[in-house]
C-alpha cells in the first residue's frame, strides 16, 4: 500500500516530455538538437547521413514549430541580440571561423549554461555534431554574439 501512495505521488509530481515541450519550446529544441549527437558534419547536408551547423539550428527549431532560414547568416539575422550574460538554453551562438573575421559563418544552440559557462552543441567539421563550452580558446576568439529567438 505504502508503495502504491509513493508510486502514485512520484508520477503525479513528474512532469512528461511531452508537456515540457508545450510549456517550454527551448526543451523540443535541445533535445532535438542532442538526437543528432554524433551525425557527421557534411557542408550543405540536411540529413543524419551528415549535416552542417546551420542544419542543426534549423531542424531543431522546425521540430518546435519555428521556420528559420537554411544559412548560419541569415538566421543571425533574426531574433533580439543578448549579452553573454543574459544566456539560457536554447538560444544561439554565432561565430567567425572563416578568414573574415566579422562574418557569420557558424552557428551552436546554448545547451546548458552553469557559473557562466556556456555549452552548446553544434556541427563541428572535425567531429560533426557535438557540445563544447564557449570558454574553450577557439570557441571564445571566434564568437560574434547571441540571439534569443525564443521567449
Amino acid at each position: 500500500m505504502v508503495l502504491l501512495v509513493l508510486g502514485a505521488f512520484f508520477f503525479s509530481s513528474c512532469k512528461s516530455k511531452k508537456k515540457l515541450a508545450e510549456e517550454n519550446p527551448a526543451f523540443t529544441v535541445i533535445q532535438t538538437a542532442k538526437s543528432y549527437r554524433g551525425t557527421p558534419y557534411r557542408y550543405g547536408g540536411t540529413t543524419r547521413a551528415g549535416m552542417d551547423c546551420s542544419a542543426l539550428v534549423y531542424h531543431s527549431f522546425y521540430s518546435a514549430g519555428f521556420s528559420l532560414p537554411r544559412r548560419s547568416i541569415d538566421q543571425s539575422k533574426l531574433g533580439q541580440k543578448i549579452n553573454l550574460n543574459q544566456v539560457k538554453p536554447g538560444d544561439l551562438l554565432f561565430f567567425a571561423t572563416g578568414r573574415k573575421r566579422n562574418e557569420v559563418t557558424h552557428s551552436g544552440i546554448v545547451t546548458e549554461v552553469d557559473k557562466g559557462d556556456i555549452r552548446f552543441i553544434h556541427s563541428s567539421t572535425s567531429l560533426g555534431v557535438t557540445e563544447d563550452y564557449l570558454s574553450q580558446a577557439y570557441w571564445n576568439k571566434a564568437f560574434l554574439f547571441a540571439k534569443r529567438l525564443l521567449e
